[in-house]
């Protein structure tokens, strides 16, 4: 394979969209058409700061209209070592966007010998979704959710999108999807600044089998199929998904808290 080369006013740099519209392969939204009814949708995703990093979590389920496409999506991916992206919306765009997202941080990391600054990375996905336009007015809509550990500052940093890539910072907590309602108010709720790591997990927890509870395309916990949503931790030593288990056992934790309160 010949790798290309580019004119001194030609070249791309560290912009993997830049290469990609060189090459001839930039992905193209215009044409995006199709019965927004039928294209499945991801819903609930959440995230939150505490006192060592952020907590990003989702649901793992995806609608149609009003039919269930998939019980076990992924809406929480890993961007790199020390951020990670929750993406809400019309799911094969979404898988798209997160994939050009990683790819991007890698290649800048690759071509200029270090790793974009984490507000970089957050404006990188603005410009991504800001592209995405097109097929968000035609009904394909993502909005997803960013949220790192910033070296530099030493402390966890939240990013929410709107359809046009407009990114505003979040200090303490941020939800999108069809649950974000429900979600926002219980992490509003219970949100502290000096909240653990455990803290924040559970209260995440919270949020999302709220949401699900009144929220139908928001996918709640299933133990008979061994269905949980999926949570990850970014701190200083970077990004850690939670193991099943151990979600599923937090999960119980809260359904008896919830049990318990119904039948006082």
């Amino acid at each position: 394979m010949t790798l290309p080369t580019f004119q001194p006013g030609d070249d791309p740099g560290p912009s993997f969209a830049g290469l990609l519209k060189h090459l001839g392969n930039q992905p193209d939204y215009s044409a995006a058409s199709g019965d927004p009814a039928e294209i499945a949708h991801g819903t609930t995703v959440v995230a939150s700061r505490f006192s060592g990093g952020v907590v990003i979590a989702g649901d793992r389920r995806a609608t149609a209209g009003n039919l269930i496409s998939h019980r076990t999506m992924n809406k929480v991916f890993p961007a790199d070592r020390w951020s990670g992206v929750a993406v809400a919306g019309a799911a094969g765009p979404a898988m798209e966007m997160v994939k050009m997202f990683q790819l991007q941080l890698e290649h800048y990391e690759k071509v200029e010998g270090r790793p974009l600054s984490l507000e970089g990375k957050a404006n990188q996905l603005s410009q991504m979704v800001r592209g995405h336009l097109p097929a968000a007015m035609q009904g394909m809509i993502v909005v997803p959710l960013f949220a790192g550990f910033d070296r530099r500052r030493g402390h966890g940093r939240l990013f929410a999108y709107d359809v046009t890539g407009g990114r505003y910072e979040e200090e303490d907590y941020v939800a999108s999807g069809s649950g974000s309602l429900f979600a926002r108010t219980v992490i509003k709720l219970g949100h502290r600044e000096t909240n653990t790591r455990d803290e924040a997990i559970d209260l995440m927890i919270r949020a999302l089998f709220t949401a699900a509870d009144d929220d139908s395309a928001t996918g709640g916990p299933d133990s008979m199929r061994g269905i949980y949503p999926i949570v990850a931790v970014i701190t200083a030593e970077g990004y850690a998904e939670l193991p099943e288990a151990e979600v599923a056992e937090r999960f119980e934790r809260v359904l008896a808290e919830f049990a318990g309160r119904e039948d006082a």
